[in-house]
């Protein structure tokens, strides 16, 4: 992944004619292309997240994970020294407060942390007890459970937590060989390619249909969101759009480069980076025309960081200095790469190479006329014939797996 990165994005003698440099509106065929199943991920957060994870610019997310840090540290504590304490709640016998007591192996000096919802249930997985029925018990028996079964039900003798520096909230209880990637670290590497102002939070698209208008300067909503349990990020450069090649009506064909990363410090999920070209971002904070998506994803085992280092940030850093030559070499193969002199052809290749059944391969041959006005002809026809009938298909797992089958073919020429 880092030397394709490193191939996409590292010329920076990249001739002008590549970019088209509009800053205002201007005309994409997202429209026609289709919500991507790149996007869910932007488009979750963007639904779900509460106001108070939302953050308008990047130095507002780097200031806030940058102060949450600065009060948070990990420690590798023996279990036999931990006890897990619970206030009975007369009120509600199923309710109450747990907290955490260990004396810190740093300073020797007490430690007493209230575990998050998160936090008790990794707990409850160290124990070797189911975390639902745990969370259940009154406080004092579920204390009970979980610190006979941390200091004698399981294998391991120590366990890796993340709480505040003098106690107050743990955040994560984990084994000792997680590899954590602070927030603060991933987001250095980002802060630095988008301080040009190059990079921002995209503008949304107006109108849908073959031909789509997108204002980069009409931002609907954020895409930076933060919490105590992860972060996820997106960042485009939709002011300079890139033209691919040719519409049916003569307008340019263009993309836009973006990538987003995702990371949890507490364990709730991997860390990533996508990058990508794209057509459009709707109000809803959909991505539009995907092209050339391709990610890094990191678990968080003993060597995460070292990962970090050597891979997604070379990336990030490739990424930012414009090469644009491989997306468009890979475009120009797939449209030279005639695959069908007659409709026999074209029926042989969609369902032998690109694995449709013969009904959505016939689908697909006439969608491509009535949208392209032109036969199948090209594996590039062909990956825009698949990717319409997709957008027909309502249930998302079906759509993604046509999807896919335009990608390897695209995949195959490159």
């Amino acid at each position: 992944m880092g030397l394709f990165l490193y191939r996409l994005f590292n010329d920076r003698k990249l001739t002008n004619y590549l970019k088209v440099n509009i800053m205002s509106t201007y005309q994409t065929s997202a429209g026609a292309h289709g919500i991507s199943k790149e996007g869910n991920l932007l488009a979750s957060n963007y639904a779900n997240r509460p106001d108070d994870e939302r953050f308008d610019t990047l130095p507002e997310l780097i200031a806030f994970c940058n102060a949450d840090s600065k009060n948070m540290t990990s420690r590798v504590i023996d279990t036999h020294s931990l006890n897990i304490v619970g206030e009975f709640d007369e009120s509600n016998i199923s309710q109450g407060n747990l907290r955490v007591e260990y004396d810190c192996p740093k300073t020797g000096g007490a430690v007493i942390s209230q575990p998050t919802n998160w936090s008790a249930g990794q707990l409850a997985t160290l124990a070797g007890a189911p975390a639902g029925y745990i969370k259940d018990l009154p406080a004092p028996l579920a204390a009970d459970c979980l610190t006979w079964g941390l200091r004698h039900n399981r294998g391991r003798e120590i366990i890796k937590t993340y709480d505040h520096v003098d106690g107050g909230q743990l955040r994560a209880a984990t084994g000792p060989d997680y590899g954590r990637i602070l927030n603060r670290e991933m987001l250095a590497p980002v802060a630095k390619i988008a301080a040009d102002g190059q990079w921002k939070v995209p503008g949304s698209m107006v109108g849908y249909g073959q031909s789509t208008t997108y204002d980069p300067h009409a931002i609907t909503g954020s895409t930076l969101f933060a919490s105590d349990r992860d972060m996820f990020g997106f960042l485009c450069d939709d002011l300079n759009p890139i033209e691919i090649g040719k519409l049916p009506n003569g307008e340019p064909d263009l993309v836009f480069r973006g990538f987003y990363w995702w990371n949890s410090e507490v364990g709730s999920k991997t860390a990533g980076l996508a990058c990508m070209y794209l057509r459009g971002v709707c109000q809803n904070r959909n991505l539009w025309g995907v092209e050339g998506f391709q990610e890094i994803k990191i678990r968080h085992t003993k060597n995460a960081v070292h990962r970090f280092y050597d891979e997604m940030a070379p990336a990030l850093e490739t990424y930012s200095q414009n090469r644009t030559s491989d997306l468009l070499a890979g475009v120009e193969a797939a449209k030279s790469t005639k695959i069908a002199r007659d409709d026999d052809d074209r029926l042989e290749f969609l369902t032998k190479r690109a694995g449709l059944s013969a009904r959505m391969a016939r689908a697909a041959m006439a969608r491509h006329i009535v949208e392209e006005q032109k036969p199948v002809a090209s594996v590039w026809d062909a990956a825009q014939a698949i990717t319409a009938i997709a957008r027909d298909i309502p249930h998302q797992d079906q759509r993604v797996a046509i999807e896919l089958k335009a990608g390897a073919i695209l995949d195959k020429v490159a």
